[in-house]
């Protein structure tokens, strides 16, 4: 009979930080591979040490020891110390699709300098799986993937699979993405530390054996079995090699091996039966209870997944874009600068940190890593600007005009009103006192203004306000320059604006054309444009009529409180606890902007809810670690006054209502949703996830028990019958449920929690977020066919225009101008860049469908295009004129 083989791989999964700050877990990896590197050296029988899937650790690492570089590097070399392919375990669902592809992109390439990487998918952690994992790997040349969650092993013995889709009879399966693409995949269904302090003493040997060799058997398919020697920031097993040793003698049926994930998988897949289950799309723990599926980490920490948009939001279609458009004129790119700051970036993306769910002191850290990233975005998006704005002719404009340049870095047609302020007149330091300066531009008669565009037309535009402000440039080849300035701050209206181009407009002295237009009446109740009535009813809920489907809305902007008596993983309201609404308390609404171009009125509401948990109980449970769903404890029976004002903004051209929600948030352990009762009739609904539209059912599983059923989304989620549908669009708000009761989206907009959660009690006092908070969201129709140009709609959500002020010159490049134009329906835009270290450019996209082709047209003039990966070398793809369903679609563009 032969034997059964049992690989032992040494590992130790390392999260830069989680329970302990970031310092704290680097120095115990230092120690980790101080260890390492000596027994390489002294223990011939050890053969190797996988490095957790990461390549930052070697970074880490030789930040405090960069003697031992040549020492580390001989490791790899050999083969001992097993690095690659990613840069960091990233949380798959909490970051953007980009995110996604450049931590894969960056860490291939970091592990290249070192040597050969695994080339294994490696998520052993993370809090559930994308769905289009299978295409991404496969594009980064990885056929195999491991992972801790997501599905449901039921057993080799066991015939019974209740959903075939996203359970296994076997660890082993294959995986398959929506668009067809298929990997081999291993669930450690015993988890990554089924091997962990293996005992080198016969009794205990023998009693660790026998259970984890059973466990290990009742889901293996094949003869060989995997035994992950390590643990979260575990130690190295010094003595694994003696334990390992012991085994071999103490089971001769088994032959025990120290091992390395290339030679476990290359055995496995060479043996796997032909009866392996396939699993299919995203894998998010469907066939359990529901409580651990970890989605409410998405709501942990709200601020930083608004910050982690806003900083993704700029890199990825603000400064990448134009640099791209820069780098017609200056030949030059900011490779190094974009990697710095997507470093940066990427290393707030493991999962205990972009998930909320660590102690204070790590996101406090993570506050200025977004901090550091954004500020270099802005760097290398305001270089840009100016190389692009003095290089655009302007004589066009008359004389004593002041010109700026609109830019769309979305890759769809916008549409949006948006505000920015120009510099009419200057009085510089170095021709008077500061404050001589500034009541001299005080004093001086104001013109009326309006704006041009280059062919002398006046545009949808209005003047919000003027004010005098200190300045200051920093010329390339001088000492900075300190100004008084007149500012003049415009609103200005875009329609249709071409994807990824630019328009040149000026300010002029000029009386504008009189407009008494408005879009508000019955004092501020009533919003309406050509697309959208809005009525606000007397206690602050919203009707809303599509005029294109002539559908209404009841009860839309629907507030509702209740407490949360869990942690930063999961949310659980306390037994017996109802919802608390903002309609049952006094609305007021006053009108704030009214003007032809926009409308914004302010909805006030004061709730009065428990100002925290019931703390004596709640606090008894946390500190002797009871399990959340055993715990006791109610609301608090003292309320206090919560006030919301949220801001709700239509423009004259949009068929999208805007809401920003603000708030003072004083009380602790409680979620704030906003609810959209759409009352369509339909048991799925649509999210944007990575690179897809992720078709999910609203009914949860048999085996569900969890009363909420939280999902992760990115742009919006969308809600639609055979007729019609809704889509809500957010800004940084990564949680929803479809609610059953009138199939509702409800959006969570805040939660506020007091502890980490896990295996122990850390106190997490600022994730009660206490303070001011804003949110920002909207919500968008359409009708049979159309639902496409609503999540376009909330892509461009996310990206403003940019602008920048220049002079009247001369220049090379037009007025008006298009880098690149798309022409398709079900493509979505997710990357405009330059090659990695060259300049070709690189567009990415994928199809907003998982079951329909489209038709795509992308043109980048003076430019040839083929098709690329996703790590930019040259597919063998062919480069067609269809989108397939489902596909991932990288272009590559040289001169």
């Amino acid at each position: 009979m032969t034997k059964k083989k049992v690989y032992i791989i040494s590992h130790s999964h390392w999260d830069r930080e989680w329970y302990m700050p970031y310092e704290q877990h680097h120095m115990r990896l230092v120690q980790l591979v101080d260890d390492l590197l000596e027994t390489f050296k002294t223990n011939p029988d050890f053969d190797s040490f996988h490095l957790d899937g990461q390549t930052i650790a070697l970074d880490d690492y030789l930040e405090v020891r960069p003697e031992k570089e040549a020492e580390v590097r001989k490791a790899i070399e050999a083969g001992k110390l097993k690095i690659g392919p990613f840069y960091i375990l990233q949380d798959d669902f909490l970051i953007s699709s980009e995110s996604n592809t450049r931590n894969m992109l960056i860490g291939l390439e970091e592990s290249k300098k070192w040597g050969d990487p695994v080339m294994l998918g490696y998520f052993p952690d993370t809090f559930g799986n994308m769905g289009q994992t299978p295409q991404m790997m496969l594009e980064g040349g990885i056929d195999v993937a491991t992972f801790g969650r997501g599905v449901k092993p039921t057993g080799f013995d066991n015939a019974v699979i209740n959903d075939d889709k996203y359970a296994s009879q076997f660890s082993e399966m294959w995986w398959e993405g929506p668009d067809g693409s298929k990997i081999f995949g291993v669930l450690f269904a015993n988890w990554y530390s089924n091997g962990n302090e293996i005992p080198a003493e016969r009794e205990a040997a023998i009693e660790f054996w026998d259970k984890k060799l059973a466990d290990a058997e009742a889901f293996a398919s094949t003869g060989h079995l995997l035994m992950m020697n390590g643990c979260d920031h575990q130690p190295l097993q010094k003595d694994v090699t003696d334990a390992i040793k012991l085994a071999n003698e103490l089971y001769p049926d088994y032959e025990f091996v120290h091992s390395s994930f290339d030679k476990y998988l290359d055995a496995v897949k060479e043996d796997a039966p032909e009866n392996l289950s396939t699993v299919e799309g995203e894998l998010t723990s469907q066939e359990t209870d529901g409580w651990y599926t970890l989605a409410n980490t998405s709501s942990s920490r709200i601020y930083l997944k608004q910050k982690n948009t806003e900083v993704q939001r700029q890199l990825e279609n603000i400064s990448e874009p134009l640099a791209t458009m820069a780098a017609e004129i200056t030949g030059v790119y900011p490779h190094d600068e974009l990697r710095y700051a997507w470093k940066l970036l990427l290393q707030n993306h493991p999962h205990d940190s972009i998930c909320g769910c660590s102690v204070d002191e790590v996101h406090a850290e993570m506050m200025t890593r977004f901090a550091k990233s954004l500020e270099v975005g802005r760097f290398v998006a305001s270089e840009a600007l100016e190389s692009l704005t003095h290089a655009i002719d302007t004589t066009n404009f008359p004389e004593g005009s002041k010109p700026f340049v609109v830019f769309n870095t979305s890759g769809n047609k916008k549409s949006d009103v948006f505000e920015t302020e120009i510099e009419w007149s200057r009085a510089p330091f170095s021709e008077g006192h500061p404050r001589r300066q500034y009541y001299k531009l005080q004093e001086e008669t104001v013109p009326e203004f309006t704006i041009i565009n280059e062919n002398g037309e006046e545009v949808a535009a209005e003047v919000v306000s003027t004010e005098v402000l200190f300045g200051y440039d920093l010329p390339k080849d001088g000492f900075r320059i300190p100004f008084m300035a007149r500012y003049v701050k415009v609103r200005v209206m875009m329609t249709e604006m071409a994807e990824m181009s630019w328009q040149g407009l000026a300010l002029v002295e000029k009386a504008a054309t009189n407009k008494t237009t408005s879009l508000i009446s019955d004092n501020g109740q009533t919003l309406e444009n050509d697309f959208l009535k809005v009525v606000v009813k007397t206690d602050g809920r919203l009707t809303i009529t599509d005029k294109k489907t002539g559908i209404t809305h009841d009860n839309f902007l629907t507030i509702e409180n209740m407490g949360d008596i869990a942690n930063e993983y999961i949310f659980k309201s306390p037994e017996g606890d109802q919802p608390i609404y903002a309609h049952d308390f006094p609305a007021e609404v006053s009108v704030v902007t009214d003007s032809p171009l926009q409308a914004k009125i302010a909805l006030k509401q004061t709730m009065m809810i428990p100002v925290s948990a019931d703390e004596e109980v709640l606090n008894e449970e946390m500190y002797s670690v009871t399990d959340f769903t055993q715990r006791k404890a109610g609301r608090s029976t003292e309320l206090a006054p919560l006030e919301l004002t949220t801001i709700i903004r239509l423009d004259q051209n949009s068929s999208q209502l805007k809401f920003e929600t603000s708030f003072n948030n004083q009380m602790k352990n409680h979620r704030l949703r906003v609810l959209f009762p759409t009352g369509i009739e339909t048991d799925h609904h649509f999210a944007e996830s990575i690179y897809e539209v992720v078709e999910r059912p609203n009914a949860v599983a048999d085996t569900w028990k969890n009363p909420t059923n939280p999902q992760h989304q990115h742009s919006f989620v969308n809600v639609r019958d055979e007729k019609a549908g809704v889509t809500v669009a957010n800004y940084g708000i990564n949680e929803y449920e479809l609610v059953e009761k009138d199939t509702t989206i409800a959006l969570t907009i805040f939660r506020a929690t007091g502890e980490l959660g896990d295996w122990g009690y850390f106190a997490t006092p600022e994730a009660q977020c206490l303070g001011e908070q804003r949110v920002e969201y909207a919500v968008s129709f359409h009708g049979e066919n159309d639902y496409n140009q609503t999540f376009k709609a909330a892509q461009d959500f996310q990206i403003p225009f940019s602008t920048m002020q220049t002079s009247r010159h001369n220049g090379t490049l037009p007025l008006t101008n298009q880098l690149v134009s798309i022409e398709s329906d079900g493509y979505l835009l997710t990357t405009c860049k330059r090659k990695e270290h060259e300049m070709a450019i690189i567009l990415r996209g994928y199809n907003l469908s998982n079951t329909d082709d489209c038709a795509l047209d992308i043109k980048v003039p003076g430019y040839t295009g083929i098709r690329s990966t996703l790590i930019e070398d040259e597919s063998d793809k062919e480069f067609t004129d269809t989108l397939t369903a489902a596909e991932i679609h990288t272009t590559r563009w040289s001169k």
